[in-house]
C-alpha cells in the first residue's frame, strides 16, 4: 500500500500538551514517526483498526499513535496517542 501521493498532516492541537506528560525519549520517537507519516502512511508497524472507517494505528514503542487517512483529499489526521495498555483497544 505504497503512496506516491503528497499527503498534509494535520496534527490535534491537544496532542501537544498530551507529548509534554510522555518521557522525552518516547516523545522524541513520537515525532519522529510524525514526521515519517506524510511520506508514507502505511509504513511502519500499522493496523487497520476493525470497526472504524480509515483510521489505523501506528506502533511506537509502548505508544499507539492513532490516525485517520483521507484518501480523497491526501489528508492525515493524528488524533490521539496512547500508551498501550490492556484496554487500549
Amino acid at each position: 500500500m505504497n503512496s506516491n501521493a503528497d499527503w498534509v498532516l494535520q496534527i490535534d492541537p491537544k496532542l501537544e500538551k498530551a507529548l509534554k506528560k510522555i518521557p522525552q525519549n518516547s516523545a522524541k520517537r513520537i515525532i519522529s514517526a510524525f514526521e515519517q507519516l506524510p511520506s508514507n502512511p502505511y509504513a511502519g508497524d500499522i493496523q487497520k483498526m476493525k470497526g472504524e472507517k480509515n483510521v489505523w494505528r501506528r506502533r511506537v514503542g509502548e505508544y499507539r499513535i492513532f490516525y485517520e487517512v483521507l484518501t480523497s483529499k491526501s489528508i492525515l489526521n493524528v488524533f490521539r496517542v496512547e500508551r498501550r495498555t490492556s484496554t487500549t483497544y
